[in-house]
């Protein structure tokens, strides 16, 4: 049920008990004064102090009403409280004398005046109660009302009773005055319950209704107790007094009466206001009144009484204020029928010239109305639509829900109330225009009478905006081509529909190779020419039945379904890879890109079919990138793949979509990284490489966080005389069995995550604090510079500069103790970068040097562009120096260089002694290596910083000069040299396992070890 519709009473049960136990009371009470209460004593009793009760109570409910609820209406109950009081205090004077006392009321007791105080404060309150008119008219038909009433109901009350009363009370100023006090104030009383109208909201009208029908009540019994007949034959306890008992009552349980109905509105009025009955009372009361007058006189000139002045004056006053009435009724009536003719012509100019076609249908659906607007929005006379059918212009195929919609507001018309307005539905449908033509209608339809109203509009270019809003939420603005919205759905759908045995689903994503050089050199608008052509080779290549997607950038999908096998579907990729690589003629320019396809194929049994997914499209499901935009880097299989497919309902269908997409994704990357142009198939162990790669990087973000990295440093040696020049600090990570391993491994993981930043930045905090430690304690061995091995990626990374300089200010560090090595200097558009961050760092006092020389490419143009002050051979360079001619004259081609470049040289991974006298014989300077010590915790490194030098190893007489086995030691469970340890060393076994040795330029800047189990 709508929540608008009028609320139940509350507390009904109890309402009606209350008003069933007034009732009871009411009808006891006249019982009991029908047959004289049983005895003359108990009806004294019940006479007297039953109504002083009666109205004690009356005014007690009024007064705790008025104190307990605000607002307008407070005065009122108050004064009705108090005009009850009076009666109950006239009521208990009556009794006291005649059931106390045991005597007659005297004349002119408390009880005469008491009760001649209920009807001034019951008329104040009715005038606090009524509702002031607003302009001088109104007060002019109020006051004309007024004297209506009262004029009449004194002149028919002088013809009865007061004429009488004053001829024979005339020698007594005081008794007459009491005599005509009671009747015309009970005149005037009723006057103003007849001729007011009251204020009185939806709320707490039936409040205001009782009070006056209990006023009313006590009034006429008032009246009667007046006339000669009753006054002279009253006494206590007759059934006059059951009059004032049940109006006593009803003004008690008056304030209580609060019944909720938020609406005017009758249930059979079909949406109209049902008209007050009050409304229609007032308008008929001055005429009821003259005739009340007209009774009045008629009754004394044909019983033949004489017409005395006072009933004459006020009989022609009467008249005369009927003339005054009717006049002013007559003057407001043209005013009223001058403005309904303006508002008449006003709402058919708008009728007219709204743009909107407003109809009117009967019961069966035939137009009696229709407006101007229909000759511009339909282009047909509206003269010939009159009388037809409505449903013969509108689309066959809409005509049984507009049929439905029409029943159901006529439905809800009947015995519904509604405190919004009428009922009213919109319904869309197509109407045929005068040109033949369906134009899209929205109508808002409302009961009118027995029919209905229709106020209907022209949508058809806002349904087909909606459309083509619709169409490009599921489409790439550039190519027209699905987005990755529509293809997840399609992809969904194709795993849960239900196919022949043998057909096989399976997506293919692709990536232009190359795209980006052609966006830098030609532009983006060429780039987007390419892209179209390259969706219009891409459609000619796949079969009719496949969906072409474009997911922005450079990226495109092919959904394939169908009885293929992976030989076919795999001939398909290398047709499409073909036809994307020939060349692109594009503004009279040869263009070429290469495709990357990955291959992934779905499950071989249907899915249970989603939930269908919304008509319309997703604020954020998107078109995909304008252009090419955003052809760059992204990350495979990860995040973005991961989003795709989850634009609609989640199920085994939609997870094994997503599976799907995420799976080809991967595929597509692995042909990037196996050199490009190529088609992958997806397979298992594509999935478990990421996932391994994934647990890696959160391995290596824990441990930085949770310190389980430690900082060793290997002795850098002068070849020539054994000196100590430096150390170069190595992180190790702490395995859970306590060995120390290089986290080489985890550093290739993430090497483009924060995780590595952020060892980064532990390792030179870490290096440069050390230093200080050694340098301010250890007074007695001379600083030598640390040196801190970072990859090029790393240096160029935001914040490096700002976290060195930080620790080298907070640590106290000269800066000419710190040597930054260069292990890869990257690619060669990183070069420009990189050299003005070794430039800030030189400005700053730093060395640099170039480590891992003779592996990988770019170095002799990193010499050539970068700041360095030394070059460090790299340890594949160094380990088959002294069995390689080959590599020996390599060797030294790059240490004469370096010298002639003016750089200091140096060597990693020097071993044996016969790698250091082939140094020493190219001229090397330094060297580093497991020839003179291994890397050494801190206690260690400072026994040899007191020691100053090493001995300078020579090869053995007879040796092979080749490296030694390695076998396991039993000590620490790493690796251990099989040969024996060098003479002078103080150490007598390796307590750390040794380094792999490295192939090539993967290495990294730290040795190789397995990673410990997680």
């Amino acid at each position: 049920m709508n929540s608008t519709e009028s609320a139940p009473p509350a507390r009904p049960p109890l309402r009606r008990l209350t008003a069933g136990l007034l009732a009871v009371l009411c009808a006891g009470y006249a019982a009991g004064a029908a047959v004289g209460w049983g005895s003359s004593e108990l009806a004294l009793v019940m006479g007297d102090f039953g109504l002083a009760g009666a109205a004690l109570v009356a005014a007690l409910s009024c007064l705790a009403h008025g104190v307990a609820v605000g607002g307008h209406t407070r005065p009122a109950w108050l004064l009705f409280g108090l005009s009850s009081a009076m009666v109950a205090l006239g009521n208990g004077a009556w009794g006291w004398y005649e059931v106390v006392l045991r005597r007659p009321l005297p004349p002119d007791s408390l009880a005469d005046y008491t009760f001649l105080l209920f009807a001034p404060l019951a008329i104040i309150g009715l005038l606090v109660l009524a509702q002031r008119p607003r302009t001088p008219a109104g007060w002019l038909c109020l006051v004309l009302d007024g004297w209506l009433v009262a004029g009449s109901l004194f002149t028919l009350s002088w013809s009865l009773a007061l004429g009488r009363v004053a001829a024979g009370d005339g020698d007594d100023p005081l008794k007459l005055a009491l005599g005509l006090g009671y009747p015309v104030l009970d005149i005037l009383l009723v006057s103003l319950v007849v001729g007011l109208r009251f204020r009185g909201r939806d709320g707490n009208r039936t409040a205001v209704h009782t009070a006056m029908l209990g006023l009313a009540l006590t009034v006429v019994c008032d009246a009667l107790f007046t006339t000669p007949q009753f006054h002279s034959d009253y006494h206590s306890g007759e059934l006059l007094d059951a009059g004032w008992f049940a109006g006593s009552l009803l003004l008690a349980w008056a304030p209580w009466q609060h019944r909720r109905r938020p609406s005017r509105e009758h249930p059979s009025a079909q949406g109209l206001p049902r008209r007050r009955v009050s409304s229609t009372f007032s308008a008929l009361t001055p005429y009821a009144a003259a005739a009340v007058c007209t009774a009045g006189i008629l009754y004394n000139a044909l019983g033949g009484r004489p017409l005395d002045r006072v009933m004459l004056a006020a009989a022609s006053t009467v008249g005369l204020a009927l003339i005054v009435r009717q006049g002013v009724m007559l003057l407001d009536n043209l005013s009223l029928a001058q403005e309904l003719a303006t508002k008449e012509a006003h709402f058919r100019s708008l009728v007219q010239g709204s743009s909107d076609v407003i109809m009117i249908a009967g019961p069966s659906g035939a137009l009696s109305y229709v407006s101007p607007a229909a000759l511009r929005v339909y282009n047909r006379d509206p003269e010939d639509l009159v009388g037809g059918n409505l449903l013969n212009l509108v689309h066959p195929e809409d005509v049984d829900r507009v049929l439905a919609e029409v029943r159901r507001i006529l439905a809800r018309t009947r015995g519904a109330r509604f405190s919004n307005g009428e009922p009213s539905a919109r319904v869309e449908c197509r109407i045929r225009s005068g040109e033949g033509e369906w134009l899209h209608v929205e109508s808002t339809v409302n009961p009118y009478r027995d029919g209905l109203i229709l106020n209907s509009r022209d949508i058809t270019e806002r349904v087909r905006l909606q459309a083509q809003l619709q169409h490009n939420a599921f489409h790439d603005p550039l190519t027209d081509l699905p987005n990755r919205a529509l293809f997840a759905q399609r992809v969904r759908a194709a795993l849960s529909a239900q196919g022949p045995v043998g057909t096989t689903v399976a997506v293919l994503f692709l990536d232009l190779d190359g795209f980006k050089a052609v966006n830098d050199s030609a532009g983006h608008q060429v780039g987007d020419e390419l892209l179209v052509q390259a969706a219009r080779r891409l459609q000619s290549a796949v079969r009719g039945e496949d969906t072409v997607a474009r997911f922005g950038g450079d990226e495109f999908a092919v959904l394939v379904r169908g009885r293929l096998g992976h030989p076919q579907v795999r001939d398909l990729a290398e047709r499409i890879r073909g036809a994307l690589s020939e060349p692109y003629w594009i503004g009279g320019a040869e263009l070429g890109v290469a495709a990357s396809i990955g291959i992934a194929f779905g499950p071989d049994a249907p899915l249970p079919v989603p939930e269908p997914a919304p008509a319309s499209a997703r604020p954020d499901a998107g078109s995909g990138d304008a252009g090419n935009e955003g052809a760059g880097a992204r990350e495979p299989g990860g995040r973005n793949a991961a989003r795709r497919g989850r634009d609609g309902a989640e199920g085994p269908a939609a997870a094994a979509a997503d599976e799907l997409l995420r799976n080809a994704d991967l595929a597509m990357y692995q042909a990037k990284s196996r050199g490009k142009g190529r088609v992958v198939l997806y397979t298992p162990a594509m999935r478990a490489e990421l996932d391994r790669r994934g647990e890696l990087e959160e391995r290596l973000r824990a441990a930085v966080r949770e310190g389980s990295f430690t900082l060793l440093h290997q002795p850098v040696v002068e070849l020539a005389g054994g000196r100590l020049t430096g150390v170069e600090a190595q992180a190790r990570w702490r395995s859970t069995g306590g060995l120390l391993l290089t986290p080489a491994e985890f550093l290739r993981t993430a090497e483009s995550g924060d995780a590595a930043t952020r060892f980064t930045r532990w390792l030179l905090t870490e290096a440069v604090a050390a230093a200080a430690r050694r340098r301010t304690d250890g007074p007695a061995a001379p600083p030598v510079p640390v040196t801190v091995r970072l990859a090029a990626e790393r240096i160029c990374a935001p914040g490096l500069y700002e976290t060195l300089a930080a620790a080298l200010r907070d640590t106290g560090l000269p800066p000419e103790l710190l040597v930054l090595e260069v292990a890869r200097t990257g690619p060669d558009a990183t070069a420009d970068e990189l050299g003005r961050r070794l430039a800030a760092l030189r400005r700053l006092g730093v060395s640099t040097a170039l480590a891992g020389f003779g592996a990988g490419g770019g170095s002799l143009g990193a010499l050539a562009r970068l700041p360095f002050d030394a070059l460090k051979l790299d340890r594949s360079l160094v380990q088959d120096i002294a069995e390689s001619t080959l590599t020996r004259a390599l060797a030294g081609h790059a240490l004469r260089l370096a010298r002639d470049l003016g750089l200091a040289t140096g060597a990693d991974g020097v071993d044996h002694p016969r790698q250091v006298a082939v140094l020493q014989e190219l001229g090397c300077r330094r060297g580093q290596g497991l020839a003179f010590d291994r890397p050494l915790d801190e206690l260690r490194l400072r026994r040899a910083l007191l020691r100053r030098g090493y001995p300078v190893p020579r090869q053995p007489q007879g040796g092979t000069g080749r490296r030694p086995l390695l076998t396991p030691d039993p000590r620490t469970g790493g690796l251990a040299e099989a040969a024996t340890v060098r003479p002078g060393s103080p150490h007598t076994g390796l307590d750390l396992p040794q380094r792999h040795p490295v192939g090539g330029p993967s290495g990294g800047p730290h040795g190789e070890t397995a990673v410990p189990p997680a």
